[in-house]
C-alpha cells in the first residue's frame, strides 16, 4: 500500500471513529422504575422536542435496578446514562458512592428547593404519595387512616408492595417505621392478621381491581388512574398523613453522553414534561402547573416526617426485617 493509500485509509478510519463517537454522544440509556407504557410516552414526547437524541429504556423495580447497577459497576462499566427512579434514598446512595454527575447549572426556575439535592446531583421530577386503595364492590365503609388497616377483617384482605422490589415501597416502609405510633409493631400486626406483600405497586392495583384483595397500600396515581379508567376502586389519603417521594432524575458520572443526558434532564424539569406528568396522573412540582383533575391541592396534604439519612442508614436492615415478616 502506498503512503497516499495509507493516509487515505487513516483519514477514513478517523472519520468513521468520529462518526461513531458523535452517534454515541447522541444516544442515552435511561434506567427507570416508571411504568413501561408511561416511559414510552415520555420518550415519544421528548423526541418531539429533541429528535436528534436516541433514548433507550431499561425498566424494572428500583431494587432490581440498583442490583443491576451494582453488578455493572463491579464489572467495570454500565450502559446507563440517566437514572429516573422513585427512590431518593437509592439516589443518595449513588451520590455517596460518587456515581452521580453534579449538574450545577441545571434549569431550576420554579422547582422547589426541597426536591433538589444540595449538590445538584439529582432533581425531583414529580410528587408521588402513598395511601390506601380499596375495591368499591367489596368495601361498604372506606378506611380513613393507616390505623384502620390493622383490624383483622381489613388486614386479612390487604396487599402491599415490597421494598425488596419497589423504590416507592422502600420510602413508604422507611417512613412508617419512623412513626412512633406505627413502627415494626404495626407491620407485624398486619401480617399476623393476614396482610401479604406482592412485588411492585402494579401487583397491588391488579389484585384490588380484580377483587382478589379488598384493600391495598399503593402510590396514589396508580389507584386514581385505574379509577378513572373504570376499575371499581377508590383511593384514600390517610388522616395521619402520607409518605412522599419525588421520583428524582440524575446523570451518571461516567456517562459517555453527558450533554445529551443534560438535555433529557432539562426536559424532565420543563413545563412540558410536568404537564405530561399531570396527564399521567402525577402531582406536578413546577409552580403554575395544576394537579390532575380530582386530586387534592398538594398544599392540603399532610406529609409524614421522615429522616432520609436514617432511612439510608437503615435501608438494608429495613429490607431484612420486612423479608422476615412477609417473606422474600
Amino acid at each position: 500500500m502506498t503512503a497516499y493509500q495509507l493516509s487515505l485509509a487513516a483519514l477514513l478510519a478517523a472519520g468513521l471513529t468520529a462518526g461513531a463517537a458523535v452517534a454515541q454522544e447522541n444516544k442515552i440509556t435511561v434506567y427507570t422504575s416508571q411504568p413501561q407504557d408511561q416511559m414510552a410516552a415520555v420518550v415519544e414526547a421528548f423526541n418531539k422536542d429533541h429528535p436528534e437524541i436516541e433514548v433507550e429504556v431499561f425498566r424494572t423495580g428500583t431494587t432490581e435496578l440498583m442490583a443491576k447497577l451494582a453488578a455493572e459497576f463491579e464489572a467495570g462499566s454500565t450502559p446507563a446514562d440517566v437514572m429516573l427512579i422513585a427512590d431518593a434514598v437509592a439516589m443518595t446512595q449513588l451520590k455517596n458512592d460518587d456515581r452521580l454527575y453534579a449538574y450545577t447549572d441545571a434549569p431550576l426556575e420554579g422547582i422547589p428547593e426541597a426536591v433538589v439535592d444540595a449538590d445538584r446531583t439529582f432533581f425531583g421530577t414529580k410528587l408521588i404519595t402513598t395511601g390506601i386503595v380499596y375495591n368499591t364492590d367489596m368495601v361498604s365503609e372506606a378506611p380513613t387512616s393507616w390505623a384502620d388497616l390493622a383490624a383483622p377483617e381489613v388486614a386479612g384482605s390487604l396487599i402491599m408492595p415490597s421494598p425488596l422490589y419497589s423504590g416507592a415501597a422502600v420510602i413508604h416502609v422507611g417512613t412508617m417505621v419512623q412513626q412512633p405510633e406505627f413502627g415494626w409493631d404495626w407491620y407485624e400486626t398486619l401480617a399476623d392478621n393476614g396482610a401479604v406483600a406482592g412485588q411492585g405497586n402494579g401487583t397491588v392495583i391488579e389484585a384490588v381491581a380484580r377483587g382478589e384483595k379488598a384493600y391495598g397500600i399503593i402510590i396514589e396515581y396508580m389507584a386514581l388512574n385505574a379509577k378513572a379508567k373504570g376499575s371499581p376502586v377508590d383511593f384514600v389519603f390517610p388522616e395521619e398523613g402520607v409518605s412522599s417521594i419525588t421520583q428524582p432524575v440524575a446523570i451518571l458520572k461516567d456517562s459517555d453522553a453527558i450533554e445529551a443526558a443534560k438535555v433529557f434532564v432539562d426536559w424532565q424539569l420543563s413545563k412540558t414534561a410536568q404537564e405530561q406528568s399531570v396527564a399521567q396522573g402525577y402531582f406536578p412540582i413546577v409552580a403554575g402547573v395544576a394537579q390532575p383533575e380530582g386530586y387534592p391541592d398538594p398544599a392540603t396534604l399532610t406529609l409524614l416526617p421522615a429522616d432520609a439519612g436514617q432511612m439510608l442508614e437503615e435501608d438494608q436492615a429495613n429490607k431484612e426485617m420486612f423479608a422476615e415478616i412477609y417473606g422474600g
